[in-house]
Order: C-alpha cells, then structure tokens, then sequence
C-alpha cells in the first residue's frame, strides 16, 4: 500500500494477507510486519482475526523485540469485540510488568479510557510516567504521548495540575494549548448554535489536526546507523574503500554519539540507532542495484532499517544498557 494512498480505497483485508506473506518470507521483520497486518485487520472489522495474529506472535514470545506490545495491542483488542474479563486480565500484567517502552502503557491506558474507567487510566498514565520519566530531565520523544495522555485524562477528572502536567504543556508545541484541547466542556461548544463558539472549536480541531499529522511525518526516528566490533571488521575487510568512512571501530562509536547529540542540539526529535549486520547490507544493496562499497547507500540502509521497526530510542531509557553493546550503563558510557 502507497503511503498516499487513502484510507477508504484501501482494502484492509487483502493488505493484511499482504503483509503475512511477506513476514513468511522475511522472518526477520515478522513481528513489525504481523503487527501491521492485524491493525489493517482491526480496521477492517475482523477483530477475532487480528487477536489470531497476537497470538500468533505471543507463541514465540522469546524472539520478540516488544512482548508487552504486542500484549497491549492484544487486550485493546480483545475490548472492543467482548472479552473484557480477558483484556483487564492482561492490561494488569503489563502493568504489573512495568515496561520500559511508553507504547505498551499508552495502549493500555488509553483502553482503559476509551471504556470511560477514567481513574484507572489516570493510574495507568501515571504509573507509566513514574517509571520512565523519574529523573529524567528531558523526556525522549516516545514519551510525550504518556504525558499528554495523562494530562487529557487529569482534566477530564478535574485534577489540578501537577508538575509532569505543566512539563506536558512545555512539550506541546501546537498554537492551541493543551488545557483547551482537553477542555471537558468542548463537547458541549459542538452543539452551540453560537457562532465564535464555533469557531473557536473549529481552530482547536485544526490544531489537533496538524499535530497528528506531525507525528504521523515521523513515523519512525531519525536513525543512525551503528555495526558492532565483528561486523565492522568484516564490513571493511570485504569493501576496503569503506575505511575511509570507518578508520577505526572506535571512532565509529564516537561519531555515532556525536551526530546524535549534534541532531538533537539542532532541534531534531525522535532520534534513534539502527544496527547493521553485512549480510542485511549486501541483500539490500543487491535490492538496490548497486555494490556495498557505495557510501551513499548507507544512510538509506540505516532508514530502512528504522522504516522496519529496528531503531533502538536514543537517549536510552534511565536505567538501560548503553546503545553500544558494552554492557554498561548509558550514563556510565557513552552518556558521560
């Protein structure tokens, strides 16, 4: 499916099928493609089947990047076509899990709040918050959706606000502020017959509109690409012209961490590291048309990579291995 392509020409069906032949062929990717394919299945209606897909990936649950992802994605699921007793069991496990990627929480607190449990989503919100966010002075990008989240729910229950909701307003960089998107009271604006109230609805749906659209130009992060020690070695032992780009491992290593703070320096969010290994290369250069020695194919390797779901968030995460490999805290490594 063309990404341009409109929502109501696509045949959600047929692209699903689409997508599990080609996680069959390309194993390696399954998981980021299967996950694709039960989402147009959700679209399409066929729920029952989507949770087959889950499923599908929770069987082989030891080679998946995301478990608690796919787990999320599943009780959602399973809500929204009658099986709630089962969906609360599993949003209890994820919470229970306290993973360290904001998308899980987000599903499962937004689950939760679609079906109007309003106090259990604030705590879900929160608890993610808690764990991720705690003294962390600059919340990564992937996380902004937990806190506006939490912001939008708080709001709707009358809290006042606290400080990881006034760090949400900071982040919110639409002209419309987060208190009046979130405002409770919109939903009444929309049957006023007052013209400025209107209106006035009318700029806060093209403020969400553009902000949506903002994050879905940024599907997946700005990535650079990274090789281990061994694949380096082997990298420039089979295409010597390539040591120009890579004089040593660790220079390599320095470059990487460099650029990324460089990137980020400059305003660029949503950042991210991709690794990659010569056989992936060489396949994709054969794809391409041309010899692994050209250096301008790598930074088209490195968004491939991240298109498919192999980016790893940089910073990482409080608590996390450092990106390299080393063993070693971020903060103790590369993050000095």
């Amino acid at each position: 499916m063309r990404p341009d392509t409109p929502a109501e020409n696509v045949d959600h069906n047929a692209e699903a099928a689409r997508l599990e032949r080609t996680a069959d062929r390309y194993p390696e990717d399954a998981e980021a493609l299967l996950l694709q394919a039960a989402a147009h299945l959700e679209l399409a209606g066929d729920r029952p089947a989507a949770s087959s897909l889950y499923d599908r990936l929770l069987a082989a649950q030891a080679g998946l990047e995301n478990p608690f992802l796919v787990r999320a994605l599943k009780a959602a699921n399973l809500w929204e076509y009658g099986h709630e007793a089962e969906a609360r069991a599993i949003i209890d496990g994820v919470r229970a899990a306290s993973p360290r990627d904001p998308a899980p929480w987000v599903i499962v607190a937004e689950a939760l709040e679609s079906h109007d449990e309003l106090e259990q989503a604030q705590e879900t919100f929160t608890e993610g918050a808690r764990v991720l966010l705690t003294d962390v002075p600059e919340p990564p990008y992937s996380t902004h959706p937990l806190l506006f989240g939490r912001h939008r729910v708080r709001r709707m229950l009358g809290l006042a606000h606290d400080e990881w909701d006034t760090l949400a307003d900071t982040l919110h960089t639409s002209p419309v502020s987060l208190d009046e998107l979130h405002d409770p009271k919109r939903v009444w604006s929309l049957g006023s017959e007052n013209p400025a109230e209107l209106e006035a609805e009318i700029s806060r749906l093209r403020a969400e509109l553009g902000t949506f659209r903002a994050a879905l130009s940024r599907p997946f992060p700005v990535a650079v690409l990274h090789w281990p020690a061994s694949e380096l070695t082997e990298l420039v032992g089979a295409y010597p012209s390539l040591s120009s780009e890579y004089p040593s491992h660790e220079e390599h290593l320095a470059t990487i961490e460099a650029s990324l703070r460089e990137l980020s320096a400059s305003g660029t969010a949503n950042l991210g590291i991709v690794t990659g290994t010569v056989p992936s290369y060489e396949a994709f250069a054969a794809s391409e048309g041309s010899s692994p020695s050209d250096t301008t194919l790598l930074p088209q390797y490195a968004t491939t990579l991240a298109a498919r779901g192999r980016a790893v968030e940089w910073p990482p995460q409080r608590g996390t291995g450092c990106w390299c490999g080393s063993g070693r805290g971020y903060g103790e490594c590369h993050g000095e």
